[in-house]
């Protein structure tokens, strides 16, 4: 399915392309029917996919998507986007539903494939355990043995999470996963067959940077800043007393590297430090206590947020959450590095666009002189 507009510079059409089955081979055949695909990621959240197709029904009776083999509950699928000979990962998993709608015009049919992500096979069995029964174990292995099962890879670049655990499982795997994560103040991401389980990553490689009014170098529709000062610095939390003592407080401050050049906080007219205090829940040890205020203390310094639009085509790229990304065009105080919280991925017959959310926590461009160069060129600068 060739998706793309014609002449604008720099721009190549792209290609979404589907894979289905246990070979992952493409539906070349049933492009034409399909009318758009939509993809939803976000760090916090399963990656799903809809499929909308317009269906037909042949001379024997049978409908050409409805009825295809293929395209079945479980079956596994790999979407992608093809930039000329390059081609990048939208998302993997399997075909979770089929929702076929039969109005009264035949002609109008219309068959919805949705899909998740690999945390669906996770999502199949509750499983009553104790983790470190007679052996403590740690969140690393926890995490690899899990995803093992599944022949799915941890990424290397995970956190080591927490260690001497005895821990009771009741729950499926994806759950009791998401619960470890929430108990160290991580994200855990599945992409491409390999799962991040760790902090948020805003020291990794920067994706290719979205330009904002550059001429033709341009690659966002649209973007917009939502600049919130009314977001606390710190976090406070009581921590564990010990018989007969009194109640004792530590305050967390963000650890997160700063994506700018000066951290965005909510000092100054001569008020008092702006503390959130984070309310005890539950039996939690002190690690997990404290992996939790730290985790509500760095998602409270990311008050920078924006948003908006790329054209797929002119970005040539895939553009990922839970990653950094440039943003250059949108002047000193907000243009430099982000934080990608999510992305929608649109393929239809007009194109392919990615809406997006991001985070910062700071002021201040720091991208170097690379992109500010390009940007300044295309200025007259």
């Amino acid at each position: 399915m060739i998706l793309g507009l014609l002449g604008v510079p720099r721009r190549e059409a792209v290609e979404c392309i589907i894979r289905v089955g246990s070979a992952r081979r493409a539906i070349e055949d049933l492009y034409p029917f399909l009318a758009e695909v939509t993809v939803d990621t976000a760090r916090n959240e399963a990656t799903t996919a809809t499929l909308t197709f317009e269906s037909r029904r042949d001379e024997q009776g049978s409908w050409l998507i409805q009825d295809d083999g293929r395209l079945v509950p479980w079956a596994p699928i790999v979407i992608e986007a093809a930039f000329g000979n390059q081609i990048e990962e939208v998302m993997r998993g399997y075909i979770r539903r089929i929702h076929a709608d039969y109005p009264e015009d035949a002609g109008n049919t219309i068959v919805k494939v949705e899909c998740q992500d690999d945390s669906l096979v996770l999502d199949r069995e509750h499983i009553r355990m104790v983790w470190g029964g007679d052996v403590p174990t740690t969140d690393t292995l926890i995490l690899t043995t899990i995803l093992g099962k599944y022949g799915l890879t941890a990424d290397p670049a995970s956190g080591r999470g927490q260690t001497g655990l005895v821990i009771n499982q009741d729950g499926t795997d994806i759950e009791f996963l998401q619960r470890r994560a929430a108990a160290n103040g991580y994200d855990l991401l599945f992409h491409n067959g390999i799962v991040y389980f760790g902090p948020m990553r805003l020291d990794a490689d920067s994706q290719a940077t979205i330009m904002v009014y550059a001429g033709a170098e341009t690659s966002a529709c649209r973007f917009a800043v939502h600049d919130d000062g009314h977001q606390a610095d710190r976090v406070t939390f009581d921590r564990a007393q010990t018989s007969g003592s009194d109640p004792l407080s530590e305050t967390l401050e963000p650890d997160l590297p700063v994506l700018g050049t000066e951290p965005a906080t909510g000092a100054g007219g001569g008020l008092p430090v702006f503390a959130w205090r984070l309310s005890r829940q539950g039996e939690m040890g002190e690690d997990e206590w404290r992996a939790r205020a730290q985790r509500r203390a760095n998602e409270l310094s990311l008050r920078v947020r924006g948003e908006g639009e790329l054209d797929g085509s002119l970005y040539g790229h895939v553009l990922r959450s839970g990653a950094p990304v440039g943003v250059d065009g949108i002047g000193d105080r907000y243009g430099g590095i982000w934080f990608v919280d999510s992305v929608q991925h649109h393929f239809n017959n007009a194109g392919y666009r990615q809406s997006f959310k991001l985070l910062r926590n700071a002021y201040g461009d720091n991208l170097g002189s690379g992109v500010g160069s390009v940007l300044a060129s295309v200025l007259g600068g």
